[in-house]
């Protein structure tokens, strides 16, 4: 017992150590990192703050031509990839005449200051989780270091997710140390860190995927929670992601508990915990219907009709698919000239053939979840990006890590009613007496019944 104190002890020593690394390398860049969407969720923070409409548009002008300034640095993912050009002055003057022009036709309601027209800016009216949580980082520190924060405890929130998601399914310190820092390496930490909404639905996201992890791990009251509060306060943030990743779990636990019966093995936990994320996924859907936010026609009719500018299509879907066809060509050809993301899958593809763990299946339905977002906004524009495909880099900060413990090497029967995906024992964190490890194990020898290493 004491040589397992000692080395959760080391782990959660290791876990610091990881959070500060990556906050220090984040101050190399504290701003920089704003795209046009920042201002509108900015305004939208400052008006919760008790700023009035106007002063709120006018700060967040501020912040978002001043961190336009910055130079790219190519060897720092993270920062601005704007090409220069525009001043500061032209930038504040050009969004200036933009909210005078827009309060002048029509667009003089709502909490987003009028930088576009009414029915654009309802997107981010529906989007009030990310600028309720912003309000205590700008009120406190100001728009510059307030968003630099925010984005700190998002990423390190989501990172600590992902360790213990591969920890609580049994998987080793060492794992789960790589698990936290290939989320922090991989663009999951740059989308975290940048002053968008995306970085907080991909953290909750992560404790969605704990809660699931928890579900089938005997410990379902908790787990049922988590995952149903993750997907409650995703809806405030970005409910379409929201759907999509409850629909994706649903979709996935099906296929997932109808595959267990094939093989005469327990498949009630796999079989509710679908139940769960399908009944989750028609209240997400019938809450912003009812609330009459943007669904999928009026995401449709934004990327055709260049954010409504132009007259609606009576039917958008053929233009749509076109969209698709031409998008999802071009993204295939960049995988192939910068294979960073085919050769990461091909890894995490390995981990689902060499290793057990009912981490994978889950991590599988993440990445589901952000191919299909990505799916509905087959813009151009973001072929460069990641922020609409991020659930996609779940999977292998996910599955890589467990490559790092030993499979199981013993061929006796197990118990399936337990665990759905074969694990013996539930690891230190969720057992009430843990064995002791052997004498001199360090964080990254700690032994589970999945990593016997």
């Amino acid at each position: 017992m004491p040589s397992t104190r000692r080395t959760r002890r080391l782990g959660l020593v290791g876990m610091l150590l990881i959070a500060v690394a990556f906050a220090g390398l984040q101050l190399t860049a504290v701003t920089g990192r704003a795209s046009p969407d920042t201002k509108n969720y900015l305004s939208y923070a400052l008006s919760l703050s008790g700023e009035d409409r106007q002063e709120a548009g006018r700060l967040a002008i501020g912040y978002s031509c001043a961190s336009g300034q910055r130079a790219p640095l190519d060897f720092i993912p993270w920062t601005s990839r704007k090409a220069a050009g525009e001043s500061e002055e032209q930038c504040v003057r050009r969004l200036n005449d933009s909210v005078a022009y827009w309060s002048g036709h029509g667009n003089t309601s709502g909490m987003t200051a009028p930088f576009a027209n009414q029915r654009f800016m309802a997107i981010f009216e529906a989007r009030p989780g990310y600028p309720l949580f912003l309000v205590p980082f700008v009120t406190a520190f100001g728009p510059t270091w307030g968003l630099w924060l925010a984005g700190l405890v998002v990423a390190l929130a989501g990172s600590v997710c992902v360790l213990l998601t591969l920890r609580v399914a049994g998987a080793s310190w060492r794992a789960g140390l790589a698990g936290q820092a290939l989320y922090l390496a991989l663009p999951t930490g740059t989308v975290a860190m940048n002053p968008l909404s995306d970085g907080l639905s991909l953290a909750l996201g992560t404790a969605v995927v704990l809660g699931c992890v928890l579900l089938l791990r005997d410990r379902p009251r908790a787990g049922a929670a988590l995952v149903a509060g993750g997907l409650a306060l995703m809806f405030l943030v970005r409910y379409s992601q929201a759907l999509l990743l409850a629909a994706a779990l649903a979709g996935v636990f099906l296929a997932w508990s109808g595959w267990l019966r094939l093989k005469r093995r327990a498949s009630a936990p796999v079989l509710r915990a679908a139940g769960l994320c399908g009944a989750l996924a028609a209240i997400v859907y019938t809450g912003a219907h009812l609330l009459s936010w943007p669904m999928g026609q009026d995401s449709a009719q934004d990327l055709l009709t260049h954010h409504y500018q132009r007259p609606d299509l009576p039917d958008p879907w053929p233009a749509f698919f076109v969209q698709e066809r031409v998008f999802w060509t071009a993204w295939l050809r960049r995988q192939a000239t910068y294979p960073v993301l085919p050769v990461l899958l091909a890894l995490s593809a390995w981990a689902l053939l060499k290793r057990r763990s009912l981490v994978l299946p889950i991590a599988l339905a993440a990445g589901a979840a952000g191919l299909l977002n990505q799916a509905g906004h087959p813009n151009l524009d973001q072929l460069l990006g990641y922020r609409l495909i991020v659930f996609v880099w779940l999977l292998p900060a996910l599955a890589i890590p467990l490559l790092l413990d030993r499979p199981p090497t013993d061929t006796a029967p197990h118990d399936a009613s337990r665990d759905p995906a074969g694990a013996e024992e539930p690891s230190d964190m969720t057992a009430h007496a843990a064995p002791a490890a052997p004498a001199g194990d360090t964080p990254g020898e700690v032994r589970h019944p999945t990593s016997r290493s």
